[in-house]
């Protein structure tokens, strides 16, 4: 089977440098197309997808420098080496293609010696940078993938006496948040949130693995009745030192529906807001949070328990950082301060308590288009 020819794009006003330059590169083995100006070249790089450009810099209807401009900053055409044909060669003129954008530079009039053996060179070097290129998309595919399953391991929106919604939005590099509700009798709901620290995958299976041993129940001898019991057994088994130096931060309760009273603890985690107060009525916000290291840090860490009642018409809210820690257009981190403040507004003031309301109210403080941390939250909102 043949070898498929190289693509290169040669865009000379010239004709005669064009005809000579484009005998020179098919002799070679080239597959070669050309224009005649810099527009008629964006267009021919569009559709011929070359693995190189040589560029005249000094031509009429958009010179060299702005083609160059352009193609780097296209997606699509990024990835060109791209070679700029000059008879400049004042260092003040190689910065200025440089900063442009410009891979490489052959100065007029052209040695065709030269040119053969920067063309190789170049083509070697967009083959090495399409290889890594190659392998990036392969990796962001195998982290969406990632995601998605970390996605469908978490529960369904729970509507039994007890109404629990969530989001999980990952970043742009899939991270370690997870959690998880589920009744462990008809009156006991547990509840928890957990972030593993880093990113990537090494994050993501840590959590995953702690989701399936707490929803299996299958530590003995633990009672997941009492989160500092539940804490302390996470806290032995997921040493950081055992653990490639993983540690995570978890806030984990449990709810007494009957006697309408929660139980938590948490490993330095963001606390859990309780947020009390009728549909027009002033909200009142209260952190639920304990003190202690995160999980894995230390093996002889402390856990202790709180307890807290809920009163009528209120809503328990549970997330990781990525809610709050949130930069914003004008360089200063949101904050959990902020993010209370938020869920504590009046009617008047603007009702924020939907989840989906929340998310497009964060979205909105920042001019990033994804999150640069996972982002998971969950709404418990008693009857």
């Amino acid at each position: 089977m043949s070898e498929i020819p190289t693509k290169i794009l040669l865009i000379e006003d010239d004709l005669t440098t064009q005809r000579v330059l484009q005998r020179m590169l098919e002799e070679e083995g080239y597959e070669v197309a050309t224009a005649n100006d810099g527009i008629e070249g964006l267009e021919q790089a569009l559709q011929f997808h070359p693995a190189m450009i040589i560029c005249d810099w000094m031509m009429p209807r958009l010179d060299g420098l702005e083609v160059c401009r352009r193609v780097k900053a296209d997606p699509e055409l990024a990835t060109i080496f791209f070679v700029l044909l000059t008879a400049r060669g004042g260092v003040e003129d190689r910065v200025q293609g440089l900063d442009n954008g410009a891979d490489e530079f052959l100065t007029k009039p052209i040695d065709l010696s030269e040119l053969r053996a920067r063309v190789k060179a170049g083509l070697r070097l967009n083959r090495v940078y399409q290889a890594l290129q190659d392998q990036k998309q392969m990796l962001e595919t195998e982290l969406m993938e990632a995601a998605e399953y970390v996605r469908s391991l978490l529960p369904s929106p729970l509507n039994e006496g007890v109404h629990i919604e969530s989001r999980f939005i990952p970043s742009r590099q899939l991270g370690g948040d997870c959690f998880d509700y589920y009744w462990l009798d008809p009156d006991y709901l547990a509840i928890y949130l957990l972030d593993v620290s880093g990113h990537g995958l090494g994050a993501a299976l840590p959590s995953i693995s702690v989701l399936n041993l707490l929803r299996s129940q299958s530590m003995d001898g633990v009672n997941f009745y009492q989160p500092n019991h539940v804490l302390r057994a996470l806290n032995e088994t997921f040493q950081m030192d055992d653990q490639n130096d993983k540690y995570f931060t978890i806030w984990y309760g449990v709810y007494n529906q009957a006697k309408r009273q929660l139980i938590y603890s948490s490993a330095g985690h963001p606390p859990a807001l309780l947020v009390t107060g009728a549909a027009n009525e002033p909200k009142q916000v209260k952190r639920l949070k304990t003190v202690s290291l995160p999980i894995g840090m230390m093996p002889d860490t402390k856990f202790v328990n709180q307890r807290c009642d809920i009163d009528d018409y209120s809503s328990l809210y549970v997330f990781s950082d990525g809610v709050y820690e949130i930069m914003q257009a004008d360089g200063e981190i949101w904050g959990l301060d902020g993010f209370v403040e938020l869920l504590s507004r009046s009617p008047k003031e603007g009702h924020h308590q939907g989840l989906t309301d929340i998310l497009d109210y964060v979205k909105a403080l920042s001019p990033s288009e994804s999150f640069e941390d996972d982002l998971s939250l969950l709404k418990v909102q008693f009857d």
